[in-house]
């Protein structure tokens, strides 16, 4: 029986490759597709080119809901026996669904999530799965590499949100994105949760998409990049665990204040820290949640996670190998008492 999918493709601003992210999805082989997308405030000819295809729905929640409360919309509107998560600058090979499909329905798998390359340079790959370190940063990775390098299936730390399939009961069981994560981190909280459940995040290299990737620096995309690992890590992260890692934590926060006044953005910094702590009810009770539902200990999931700090999508600040040595030479005493 061909299984059955629905494609969650969010639109916001001008969205120069909705339509063909759309038309692709579309034009996807060996399942039965369709498309719910949601108008988060895409321009409206963005809007009204995909609006009056066959198997395409809009729905408008006439507000920006951000992309974790955007795709928790489009995926209750969905009616899939699977949930394909697609960004709208993402174009799908034809057969790249119907293989993150076949994955996901494995026994024993979380999500899968597709072989992720550049756009403009198909060869190589913007991301091959994302490494999540010991204090909760993540990165693309692989990034620029030879897709060749990549030609292997594989579980990796953390799916990219910008492809990946999952079975719709189990987004349910797990009631999706955290609408108040709005963007960024996401994926990776779900991850997480994913191997704390004893399943897997599945890189899949013959699911190819193309992704018109730009890495864009602004105030409030740094502001929810930082405030976002530190939910991440506050409520995953289990409580033997963040003592242990409790001086590495205090380092990376002390050293982000540093950089981000450098910079210019602390006083979005200094925000995140507010919104946590105007927030910690919505966070303890957060936390509770998630580790009511884990079943596997930290020591077996942080298997997964990495002390090195080593992002080839960002330019890295001088020094840090230095740190990334340092943070490796604890975590090999530390990961022991865990």
């Amino acid at each position: 029986m061909t299984a059955t999918v629905t494609a969650v493709v969010l639109g916001y601003g001008d969205e120069p490759w909705l339509d063909a992210a759309v038309r692709a999805v579309l034009a996807s082989t060996g399942i039965c597709i369709d498309v719910v997308v949601v108008d988060n405030g895409a321009a409206a000819d963005a809007i009204d080119k995909v609006k009056g295809l066959d198997r395409v729905r809009v729905v408008s929640p006439h507000a920006n809901l951000g992309f974790a409360g955007g795709c928790d919309l489009g995926a209750a509107e969905g009616t899939g026996q699977y949930l394909a998560f697609v960004n709208s600058d993402a174009i799908v090979a034809a057969t790249a669904l119907a293989r993150l499909t076949e994955v996901a329905a494995e026994p024993g798998v979380g999500l899968a999530m597709g072989s992720i390359r550049l756009a403009d340079a198909p060869e190589l790959m913007n991301s091959a799965g994302n490494p999540v370190h010991i204090t909760g940063l993540c990165w693309a990775g692989g990034f620029r590499e030879p897709a060749s390098n990549h030609a292997d299936r594989r579980p990796v730390a953390s799916g990219s949100g910008c492809c990946f399939v999952i079975r719709r009961e189990l987004w349910e069981e797990l009631e999706g994105f955290a609408p108040e994560y709005f963007a960024y981190c996401e994926d990776t909280e779900l991850s997480l949760r994913l191997w704390q459940r004893g399943l897997s995040v599945e890189f899949v290299p013959d699911a190819v998409v193309l992704h018109h990737y730009e890495f864009s620096r602004n105030e409030n995309k740094l502001y929810l990049l930082e405030r976002n690992r530190e939910i991440c890590v506050l409520t995953t992260f289990g409580r033997r665990s963040l003592l242990v890692l409790a001086p590495m934590l205090v380092l990376t926060e002390t050293l982000m204040l540093a950089a981000a006044v450098t910079a210019g953005w602390g006083g979005a910094k200094l925000r995140g820290w507010r919104w946590i702590w105007q927030h910690r009810s919505w966070i303890k009770a957060r936390r509770a949640r998630i580790q009511s539902e884990r079943v596997v200990p930290d020591a077996v999931v942080f298997g997964r996670l990495t002390a090195r700090i080593d992002p080839a999508n960002v330019a890295n600040p001088p020094g840090l190998w230095l740190l990334s040595i340092a943070m490796s030479a604890y975590w090999s005493v530390a990961r022991r008492v865990l």
